[in-house]
């Protein structure tokens, strides 16, 4: 038999003339706080919950209370005689801690209450102009709306709902059970109402008592400039209608942007490759490049340009998204080797040829007289 070393008041932490109501919410407060599953590191959490048990099974009786006040814990006057902590096949840890955390007068009410709508999802695919300047954009969104025959009160018409004769409009049915620790009463969802606390009698013929309906609808989404592939767009209200009145749930809006055949993202700036033949990279030359917005712009290349050189042209990037200006153009020049040569143009090469100093002679120039093996070395 586990006997109590403290006094049961102090036990339970309450003054000798405390209420029932006192010692109760003591008791519960105690027990939540040294139950051995929330406590599982700490070894004396057991014998201190069993102490706290023993005191509130005597405390909570008004008998044996007032034997306990007029003997004290001795001489059996303490739990009643015979009692002992023999559960007798009732298991106090897994009962009272179902009743702490699950549907219980002591934890969240079951109740159920105005519930929000679920969010929805969508994918929009943009081209990279689209992205640059904003565009709106329609989507088609298949949802949860609210019933408009009700209003989404799920009645009829001219009907409403009337209180749950399971649990009289409480959303939660009580069941009592007596245990060696005393009536331990479990609360739990009505399986009638599901917790509303009110039935529907006359259910709406166009959602079935439901409140919301499947339905189809089209929404105008404004796209900023300065999106990427992966941006969210936030569209308030327009996901599934809540339930029991709550508010409905949000649209977000999953943006893709498209390739482009010739600009390249790299963040808030374009890159763009364009090819120059060998006069232009010798020469230098103005090159006119249709920018992401059409306009013309002018990108001066230098004489002696190299394949691979880039141009930064200014401003002619994607917009920033916080608004703090705008990305560059990048032009990449690529030096193009001609493929296929006229009678004048290979002559002309001959001539560049000879003139270049240490380079070789195409064929087809004109002859020049063979020298020796010896000749040839001399000349290296």
């Amino acid at each position: 038999m586990a006997t109590a070393t403290r006094d049961y008041y102090d036990v339970l932490g309450v003054e000798r003339n405390a209420s029932e109501a006192d010692i109760k919410k003591a008791y519960w407060d105690l027990a939540r706080k040294y139950h051995p599953d929330v406590n599982p590191d700490d070894p004396s959490a057991e014998s201190k919950f069993k102490e706290i048990n023993e005191a509130y099974q005597v405390l909570s009786d008004e008998d044996k209370r007032a034997r306990y006040d007029r003997f004290g814990p001795e001489n059996g006057a303490g739990a009643g005689g015979g009692w002992s902590p023999d559960f007798g096949g009732f298991d106090p840890f897994g009962s009272i801690f179902d009743a702490f955390f699950g549907d219980s007068p002591f934890s969240r009410s079951a109740r159920s209450g105005p519930a929000r709508g679920h969010d929805l999802k969508q994918s929009v695919e943009i081209t990279l102009e689209e992205a640059v300047a904003g565009v709106a954009k329609t989507v088609r969104v298949d949802r949860m709306g609210m019933c408009k025959s009700c209003g989404g009160e799920g009645t009829r018409p001219g009907t409403s709902r009337t209180t749950c004769p399971e649990c009289g409009g409480r959303g939660q049915v009580q069941s009592v059970s007596s245990t060696p620790f005393g009536m331990f009463t479990r609360v739990t969802t009505c399986p009638r109402c599901n917790g509303e606390g009110r039935i529907i009698e006359s259910p709406c013929e166009e959602c079935r008592g439901a409140g919301h309906v499947r339905e189809t609808v089209r929404l105008e989404v404004e796209v900023p400039a300065g999106v990427d592939t992966g941006a969210r767009i936030r569209v308030r209200g327009e996901g599934d209608a809540g339930t029991f009145g709550g508010p409905p749930g949000d649209l977000w809006v999953y943006i893709t942007v498209l390739p482009h055949s010739r600009f390249e993202r790299d963040g808030n700036d374009l890159r763009i490759e364009v090819p120059i033949s060998f006069a232009q990279a010798a020469l230098g030359d103005e090159l006119t490049i249709q920018a992401i917005d059409g306009v013309d712009v002018k990108v001066k290349v230098p004489a002696g340009a190299q394949s691979g050189d880039e141009y930064r042209v200014r401003g002619r990037g994607v917009p920033s998204l916080r608004g703090f200006g705008k990305g560059d153009m990048i032009v990449r020049v690529t030096v193009v080797t001609p493929t296929r040569l006229s009678a004048r143009e290979r002559e002309l090469f001959q001539e560049l040829a000879e003139l270049q100093p240490g380079g070789a002679r195409p064929s087809g120039g004109r002859k020049k007289k063979r020298q020796g093996l010896f000749g040839r070395a001399r000349q290296v």
